[in-house]
């Protein structure tokens, strides 16, 4: 396959709910730009980096149930400065499309929507930790909220032990945020099958890569 080459990087994204089929929707769509001809690079959060794995693990282990709203915000800030610091903004310099399972959408709404954090400081700490660094492509994978975590398993982080009213509010909070920036963030329903997902997911795409 001719390798494609891009006139600068891109920083796609993808958001969603518990159980809403994230990691496998960024597995079929990077196998698929990477056969395309596309130099991918995938990554994910909170994580991406040894400091990051680690602090990964703090923030979703069920026994840290005494964890206050504002600890975790701080954790996954900690988390993010360390990966822009080590990975994406390096990246970002190279023609490459860079795909990031969550980014700071996610914070809005688990920490902020859900956690009920406030918003202006989440975004402040934001522009401290990511500077001027945003998605070009978002994808919000919607579930509804009950099904969601019902697809997420028995085995549950700490996240997904939450209350479902918590759940709920992240929801809404994703939702918001992609009426605020519809240009950027694309709502992709959850209601086929994920090869009728991946093939909307590929659209988009190739319909934004072609006039990148």
């Amino acid at each position: 396959m001719e390798k494609k080459d891009l006139k600068r990087s891109a920083f796609i994204t993808f958001e969603g709910s518990e159980g809403s089929g994230k990691s496998t929707q960024i597995r079929l769509l990077t196998k698929y730009l990477i056969k395309r001809g596309y130099s991918v690079i995938h990554l994910r959060e909170p994580g991406g980096t040894l400091i990051g794995e680690k602090i990964r693990k703090i923030l979703l282990d069920p026994k840290n149930d005494r964890m206050i709203p504002i600890t975790e915000l701080l954790l996954y800030m900690a988390s993010r400065a360390q990966i822009v610091k080590e990975k994406i903004s390096p990246y970002l310099k190279e023609p490459k499309i860079i795909i990031c399972d969550r980014f700071l959408d996610s914070t809005l709404a688990y920490q902020g929507y859900g956690g009920k954090v406030d918003i202006g400081l989440i975004k402040r700490l934001a522009k401290f930790v990511c500077g001027e660094i945003t998605p070009d492509l978002t994808f919000f994978l919607d579930i509804g909220t009950k099904k969601g975590l019902e697809r997420a398993g028995k085995k549950k982080d700490r996240i997904e032990e939450k209350s479902i009213s918590y759940h709920q509010r992240v929801r809404r909070g994703y939702l918001g945020l992609a009426r605020e920036e519809p240009e950027r963030i694309k709502v992709i329903k959850i209601r086929a099958d994920k090869n009728s997902v991946q093939e909307k997911i590929r659209e988009i795409i190739e319909r934004w890569l072609s006039v990148k």
